[in-house]
């Protein structure tokens, strides 16, 4: 949501003081320069990378439209499962979790939370934690050096189209230049014409580089930030999921376990003791969407 009031204000800013100046918005429309940028930048960020790349480059840029899931309600509701699931361990053992990591879709703990099963990454990071710790044998050390080294895998894979989207951004404000001297080549060729159409295509041509270094610095470049953002939150739930299951893994009591997990949560959105206290022994969920 931020990110689209962003771009209107970007637009608005722009517009707004080029409409004081009393400039004409009609210079403004080239879709031929629009072409030339638009294209080269998509042709480059073709030929630089495979098909899956590209294809996270746009559902990332349509995360951040959406915004972070990561809000405190989420964690709070994380919260109150990793505590249902401590505590179904601990009452019938960590055996009886093995059908729950096994079909985590019709397990009776999991299935109560469908934004966790929604974050594929974040099931498997946790059920294949305890499947390996089910099957005996596996010191938490090990366990805990596992789940770190998903996680860093997982986040060298995320910052990929991250770097994808800023190579094309950083790219944008040749292009427009690009566009500019195709323009200068088609104004030289007008020479000895009217006046008013050489100025209209001087014109097209700065407008071109107002496009490139525009798009680059006013939408491009600060998408990319916040995709970066978004990753790092990513890896701040992932964080806390593994404090809570290497915890309890160790011989921590659930209470206990999930305040280790609850701990590890960044301060903006992280849940009060009294509210996760609250939302574990069943009561309302106190934190608000962020």
């Amino acid at each position: 949501m931020f990110a689209l009031i962003g771009i209107v204000v970007v637009i608005g800013a722009v517009l707004g003081g080029y409409l004081m100046e009393k400039g004409p918005l009609a210079v403004l429309v080239q879709p031929a320069e629009l072409v030339i940028i638009g294209g080269a930048a998509l042709g480059t960020l073709l030929i630089a990378n495979p098909l899956p790349v590209i294809i996270k480059v746009f559902t990332g840029l349509i995360a951040v439209l959406k915004g972070s899931p990561y809000s405190k309600a989420y964690y709070l509701e994380t919260l109150k499962m990793l505590n249902d699931l401590f505590m179904l361990a601990r009452k019938a053992g960590m055996v009886k979790l093995e059908e729950d990591v096994e079909n985590p879709d019709k397990s009776q703990v999991f299935s109560k939370y469908p934004k966790f099963l929604h974050n594929h990454h974040a099931v498997h990071f946790v059920c294949d934690t305890l499947r390996m710790a089910i099957s005996g044998g596996v010191q938490p050390f090990d366990l805990d050096q596992m789940m770190e080294m998903d996680m860093d895998g997982h986040h060298h894979e995320a910052g990929i189209p991250v770097a994808a989207l800023t190579t094309v951004a950083d790219a944008l404000p040749g292009l427009g230049i690009v566009a500019a001297v195709l323009g200068v080549v088609i104004t030289m060729g007008a020479l000895g014409g009217p006046p008013e159409e050489i100025g209209h295509k001087v014109a097209a041509a700065l407008v071109g580089t107002f496009l490139g270094i525009l798009m680059c610095y006013g939408f491009l470049g600060p998408l990319g930030g916040n995709m970066t953002k978004i990753n790092d939150s990513e890896m701040d739930y992932l964080r806390c999921l593994r404090q809570g299951v290497i915890s309890f893994v160790k011989g921590s009591a659930p209470a206990l376990a999930v305040e280790f997990a609850r701990r590890s949560i960044p301060h903006d959105v992280r849940p009060s003791f009294k509210e996760t206290e609250a939302a574990c022994k069943g009561g309302a969920a106190g934190g608000g969407g962020a």
